[in-house]
């Protein structure tokens, strides 16, 4: 299919399998950004009827973690 693995094996596995680092600490990074957003209560139970309004919602959170 074409599909890269990203995720490591574990260490005590007789025969590793192959995997991208560079991708996998992309993904990595990914994962955390959505763990930190939903600390958020509201983005994380979706209280906003509106999907524009969640979307702002996500965008001010964004801004508020990591702001520069």
């Amino acid at each position: 299919m074409g599909i890269l693995l990203c995720i490591a094996s574990r260490i005590g596995r007789k025969v590793p399998i192959p995997h991208d680092a560079s991708l996998c600490r992309l993904r990595h990074g990914i994962e955390t950004m959505f763990a930190r957003l939903k600390d958020w209560r509201r983005i994380a139970t979706r209280c906003d009827c509106w999907p524009i309004l969640f979307l702002s919602a996500c965008a001010l959170a964004a801004t508020a973690i990591y702001r520069v």
